[in-house]
């Protein structure tokens, strides 16, 4: 049987219509599937997982330790002197750490690393587990619009000789780049105050 003209065109149309939504599907699930490789999670430690810290900058190397004590302060400062930490500047960073994601993934040949100031780094941030594993996150450059900084995590070539570079948010540079005075905790000078009661000296000659 020999099907009408018209009929044999709605047929073929409606076959390239259907390849044309497969095809479009299939692409646009690709795209999704890059994007969410391309922004994923630096790291997979919890922040209870974590013992100790070392922060390399350019003006300074600090070691930082949990405490043993279940009482404050949870950080304690072990070079390059011997003192609390603050725990609100190490639980920033410590956040930053469990939670930040990468942005974008560079494939990157060796040779190339010091572009992006990988070689000659503005802070590295060595991390020991309870389980006594290591990880390590390498912060460079900023990108072009300084909006996101460079940075290594665990990095290790690939089969092709390339490293992995990681777009990463600036607060990782604001967390590393302080004073020694600021990561240790406070100092509560309200018991050294004298009180503001404290009776004035008597006279003895009367007047």
């Amino acid at each position: 049987m020999k099907l009408p003209r018209t009929t044999l065109i709605l047929i073929l149309l409606a076959l390239g219509l259907g390849s044309f939504v497969y095809l479009y599907e299939i692409r646009e699930a690709t795209v999704r599937e890059e994007i969410n490789e391309q922004k994923q999670q630096i790291f997979s430690f919890a922040e209870d997982d974590v013992q100790s810290l070392t922060v390399k900058t350019k003006k300074l190397t600090l070691n930082l330790e949990r405490s043993s004590e279940s009482s404050n302060p949870k950080w304690l400062i072990k070079s390059p002197i011997l003192a609390p930490a603050n725990d609100a500047i190490v639980s920033y960073l410590m956040d930053l750490l469990v939670k930040g994601k990468s942005e974008r993934t560079l494939s990157t040949p060796v040779k190339e690393l010091g572009e992006f100031a990988l070689y000659q780094p503005q802070a590295t941030i060595n991390i020991i587990l309870k389980n006594r594993q290591s990880h390590q996150l390498i912060l460079g450059k900023s990108n072009f619009n300084k909006r996101f900084l460079y940075a290594q995590a665990d990095s290790v070539a690939k089969s092709d000789g390339n490293i992995n570079v990681l777009l990463v948010s600036t607060d990782f540079a604001n967390a590393v780049n302080r004073d020694l005075s600021e990561w240790q905790q406070p100092v509560d000078n309200s018991q050294k105050l004298p009180g503001l009661s404290t009776p004035l000296p008597t006279s003895t000659n009367g007047k």
